[in-house]
């Protein structure tokens, strides 16, 4: 007979309550659990579409309470009132009406962002221009992934002001859209003119194709967060920006290399977990990442790198605040806004808007020499014969690295910490016994850029292996992938990193 341990049932019920220290992410075994349960039921539902949007919209707001507690209300109200705004919106009113309705959308929703994500930082800012302390900092909650729904709410309201979409009629549906727990609490940024139409298909289908795919993606983005971005997070780059002072420049600058690797596995990692699970069931997302390090062009770079983001930053922000169409002094001007608020989208600190003003001021000049000269800079550098390609291949990467000093450091002071070791102590004669000592992770690393840059053929062929693998094949691979990942692992399931964004 099988002992069960007297406290079974309150660990358990202590892993289906929010902990605060412990949000719920997919590489969790807990997401694990819920899911397979979760699954179970669902397909029973193919076919009632009504019972299944129910279930669903249930499953995904207690999934978002496991990640931010009692702020899933701030969901909730997003959904409730660009709702109805968006009703408003599409009735017969006159045009002024409907430009400050939707003004209203993006009040309430920049105000919610502002005072969950921006107000000690505000609050930094009036103390530092007054020279006093006028205001105190807030202790303020910050909901996780709450930029992501934010912008995909107002996407939807935008859209309707612009005819470029119609309402819906149910608030479920709108808050199934919102909530759909796959890509709540960090992105992919779904539009609702891609999403939309999918809610109600009946049945529901889920083609051998699309489950192959799915588990491709899953296991793809699973090796990349829990084996190579976790493990040279917690046993390198995490020590060399806790104290770059402690550690020569070359090992800087590999800590600097592998934080670009870990956070492209992490995010990526998410996306593509995200877009499977979705497929697994039944539901379509665009691409979100498309191989970043291998553009040739910073321009080249946000076409590939969080592409549903930069999509919707040149949709939502850089053509309203006029694109292209208003010169070229403009043009650069709305460039550098346009990644300046993203940055700070970000977060709230100035080396996130340092790290925007880099890629603003890039993409200005990229712009300015393709103008100048049209024929020897591309927005993509695809037509660039092969020499000129890999110099712009890696001359991009070390200006993306450069940014990510920024990005990464706590502050400043250890941005300048890491730069400055790495221009005036490299210490050439460490190099042989740092990479001896960090074996395993500069492995990782190499393994996980030699991954990136196999050649799209390469990578579409393994994908297709996987498509038409057997399901025993699959729960094979599935297996042997989650032993590994319990054999590496030397510390918790780390967060993803854009869940604080």
């Amino acid at each position: 007979m099988i002992q069960w341990p007297d406290d079974i049932w309150q660990k358990l019920g202590g892993g289906l309550s929010y902990d605060p220290k412990a949000p719920l992410i997919f590489s969790s075994g807990l997401f694990l659990f819920l899911f397979a349960g979760f699954s179970l039921f669902y397909v029973m539902m193919r076919r009632q579409t009504m019972l299944r949007i129910v279930y669903v919209l249930l499953f995904s707001l207690y999934f978002y309470y496991l990640s931010s507690g009692i702020y899933f209300l701030i969901l909730l109200l997003v959904a409730t009132t660009d709702f109805f705004i968006g009703k408003a919106l599409w009735t017969d009113r006159p045009q002024y009406q409907r430009k400050w309705l939707v003004v209203l959308s993006v009040v309430i929703n920049l105000g919610l962002l502002g005072y969950f994500k921006y107000t000690n930082f505000f609050i930094g800012l009036v103390n530092d221009i007054s020279g006093e302390h006028l205001l105190d900092f807030q202790n303020i909650f910050l909901p996780v992934g709450i930029s992501f729904f934010i912008f995909q709410s107002m996407s939807y309201t935008i859209d309707l002001y612009r005819r470029r979409i119609e309402p819906l009629g149910n608030w479920l549906d709108y808050a199934f859209y919102l909530s759909f727990f796959p890509q709540l609490v960090a992105g992919p940024i779904v539009r609702a003119r891609d999403f939309i139409p999918q809610i109600r298909q009946n049945p529901i289908i889920v083609t051998r194709e699309m489950f192959g795919t799915g588990m491709f993606l899953i296991l793809s983005g699973l090796f990349k967060k829990a084996i190579i971005s976790d493990y040279i997070s917690l046993n390198f780059v995490d020590r060399i920006f806790d104290n770059p002072a402690l550690y020569s420049g070359f090992e800087n600058l590999m800590g600097v290399y592998g934080y670009a690797m870990q956070i492209y596995c992490d995010f990526s990692g998410y996306s593509d977990m995200a877009i499977g699970i979705a497929l697994l069931l039944g539901f379509r997302f665009p691409k979100n990442f498309d191989s970043p390090y291998k553009s040739a062009t910073i321009t080249e770079f946000w076409r590939r790198w969080h592409i549903s983001l930069s999509s919707w930053l040149k949709d939502y922000l850089y053509i309203s605040l006029g694109g292209n169409r208003r010169g070229r002094v403009r043009t650069y001007v709305n460039l550098m806004l346009t990644m300046l608020l993203g940055g700070l989208w970000h977060g709230a600190s100035m080396r996130f808007m340092l790290w925007g003003g880099i890629h603003g001021v890039s993409l200005a000049i990229h712009k300015f020499f393709m103008h100048i000269f049209p024929g020897a800079f591309k927005p993509d550098g695809a037509s660039m014969p092969r020499w000129r390609r890999v110099i712009g291949i890696i001359g991009t990467f070390h200006l993306v690295c450069f940014g990510w000093i920024f990005f990464r450091s706590r502050d400043m002071a250890t941005a300048k910490g890491v730069l400055s070791q790495i221009f005036t102590d490299f210490s050439f004669k460490l190099i042989p016994d740092v990479v001896t000592g960090y074996a395993a992770v500069f492995g990782l690393m190499v393994l996980g850029y030699v991954l990136h840059f196999v050649s799209n053929r390469t990578e579409h062929a393994v994908a297709a292996k996987v498509v038409k693998m057997p399901l025993w094949g699959l729960a094979v691979v599935t297996t042997v992938l989650i032993w590994i990942v319990m054999q590496i692992k030397s510390s918790g399931i780390q967060p993803f990193i854009y869940f604080q964004f």
